[in-house]
């Protein structure tokens, strides 16, 4: 049997992180479109006989009719596939939702929040589906496997998980999924899979958090034996780069020098700029005089050109001043923190030298 996974597309997401530039979170999605319609155009193609989506198909809280008319139709074209949907947290089977509400097409099985046994002629389809925003998880110990058949549990999950924590996503062990011959779990937007336990990962990338390719797994299971290969589709990636401004010596300097990286017209970029800074950095300034839209984020990671344990030990104002945060620091654990008080040390000592 021939299968196409995937997982996490989140139909009509805001895509928030692309806030920083006009009109481009609207293409992003068009972009989303174009992607799903490669995945149906494959799968057509292919003669693919099994569609599993695991879960996040849509965002329930923004999701348009249009849009899930425009999936459906989709579905339409590939009448002679199977198509299995486990909700997810962001697409949970909720009374009201699209699952419960919409007709479908005629191919697609929608799992609820009973575990569920789907036969075919030598596989047999097993899946869960969130039934709200969260999910304690289910017991798959009970699960008596037809050891003639190949079997294939689909749904949303997070492997390995605490289940100490408040917020729960149907938490699941390695352990507990070995005896399937397949598991199509969808939750982690970056790809992760060995040749049985896999994560697709999103089709499309949403932010920084998931640099690298995306795309979805194409399959085939034969007498138990499963062969998989990641096919990349998402024609832009994330990318971060380093940018040392140990050299820098002003605002408009380092304007002018981002201005001039060579960066790929297709992708999405993060500057995070490192090295000893000269000068103070305003992001915000920046962020309005920078030309180039692809450049989505500028992190300053820079540190203060100043060598405070020598001035600290300064008897004077600015070595009591010095002192007085650096003690604050020592106290603090988390590094936002910790670097907007390097920030005040840093203007500090500009205003003090300036006066």
């Amino acid at each position: 049997m021939k299968f196409v996974h995937i997982a996490d597309m989140h139909f009509d997401s805001p895509f928030t992180s692309l806030g920083r530039i006009a009109g481009l979170s609207d293409m992003r999605r068009l972009e989303q479109r174009k992607i799903f319609k490669k995945i149906i155009e494959y799968i057509y193609e292919n003669n693919i006989e099994c569609f599993f989506i695991s879960g996040d198909l849509y965002e329930n809280d923004y999701v348009k009719q249009s849009t899930i008319e425009c999936i459906n139709n989709l579905f339409k074209t590939i009448p002679n596939t199977k198509i299995f949907i486990a909700p997810g947290n962001h697409d949970p089977y909720l009374i009201n939702s699209y699952y419960m509400k919409y007709e479908w097409s005629k191919n697609v099985h929608i799992f609820n929040y009973k575990i569920e046994k789907i036969e075919l002629n030598d596989v047999n389809i097993y899946g869960y589906g969130f039934s709200s925003f969260y999910s304690e998880g289910i017991d798959l110990n009970n699960i008596n496997l037809d050891e003639e058949k190949s079997n294939i549990l689909v749904m949303h999950a997070d492997l390995d998980a605490s289940k100490d924590s408040r917020d729960l996503y149907n938490p699941v062990a390695t352990k507990d999924l070995l005896k399937f011959d397949y598991v199509a779990l969808g939750h982690i937007h970056k790809p992760k899979y060995d040749n049985k336990i896999v994560y697709p990962g999103s089709p499309i990338s949403f932010g920084f958090d998931e640099l690298g390719k995306h795309g979805f797994i194409s399959g085939e299971i034969k007498n138990k034996k499963i062969n998989i290969e990641f096919i990349p589709l998402d024609e832009r990636e994330f990318k971060e780069i380093n940018y040392d401004i140990s050299e820098i010596n002003s605002k408009e300097e380092l304007i002018e020098n981002i201005q001039e990286l060579k960066l790929n017209k297709k992708d999405f970029y993060k500057i995070n700029l490192i090295g000893k800074r000269n000068f103070e950095i305003n992001l915000l300034e920046i962020n309005k005089l920078i030309q180039n839209n692809n450049i989505l984020k500028i992190k300053d990671n820079s540190k203060i050109k100043y060598d405070l344990e020598k001035l600290k030990n300064e008897n004077s104002l600015r070595g009591i001043y010095i002192n007085l945060l650096l003690n604050k620091i020592n106290e603090l654990n988390n590094e936002e923190e910790k670097n907007k008080y390097l920030k005040a040390i840093e203007i500090g000592l500009d205003s003090l030298e300036n006066n």
